[in-house]
């Protein structure tokens, strides 16, 4: 097992922290680094190097976990963020993926989902609950009913190239060296796209990739 994942917890509650962190230090591969009671100490310790994984509590003082998001996305990109929120609210829901969110986890369910949560935002997949997924769907139904213009895909133009690449047979290795990037990024991105679309390898790839005019067939 590799170095485990360096978190900080942040929720205005001393008591909702402490159990979240039992929860988080029993895994081998998790431990809290830091903690914060307010946004503006989250965004503080998040930006200061030494954290992987921000779990945010959606209501805190002087700055909300949505703010804070917004803030730790900008300055430090590299640390991926969790919304934790009491809420099963679609519009915080949408707002948390907007600031940068991979997931939102309700805190009725988080001794179930916040463990999940925290490695699938690890591999740079985005954690969604059921209700969620229900959210996401109905939201595009609703979009498409109205005619508003649907995105010409949801990837974004760096998830293309790599689809592209490897539908074309290229390794992680070989994207990398292409692309100058390293080869963890490549395989971000191409978990970020299998997640997505909801396909399973390269060969579902290689159909989109055929089927969405990324490459001949």
């Amino acid at each position: 097992m590799g170095v485990p994942t360096r978190i900080l917890l942040a929720d205005d509650h001393a008591l909702v922290r402490r159990g979240l962190r039992m929860i988080l230090d029993a895994e081998p591969d998790l431990t809290v680094v830091a903690e914060a009671a307010d946004g503006t100490e989250a965004v503080a310790a998040a930006t200061t190097g030494g954290v992987d994984l921000a779990i945010l509590d959606i209501a805190m003082p002087l700055m909300t976990g949505i703010q804070a998001a917004r803030q730790i996305s900008r300055n430090a990109p590299d640390v991926r963020i969790l919304i934790l929120s009491m809420y099963d609210n679609e519009q915080y829901f949408f707002e948390a993926l907007r600031a940068g969110a991979s997931g939102y986890v309700l805190k009725s369910v988080a001794d179930r989902d916040l463990i999940e949560a925290c490695r699938a935002a690890m591999r740079g997949e985005s954690f969604l609950y059921p209700g969620a997924v229900t959210a996401l769907i109905r939201d595009y139904l609703e979009r498409d009913r109205r005619g508003d213009r649907m995105p010409d895909s949801i990837l974004t133009p760096r998830e293309e190239q790599i689809t592209k690449l490897i539908a074309e047979g290229n390794s992680a290795k070989e994207i990398a060296d292409i692309l100058r990037i390293s080869v963890k990024t490549v395989d971000r991105h191409r978990a970020n796209v299998l997640q997505k679309l909801g396909l399973r390898d390269r060969l579902d790839l290689t159909r989109f990739a055929i089927r969405t005019g990324l490459i001949e067939p």
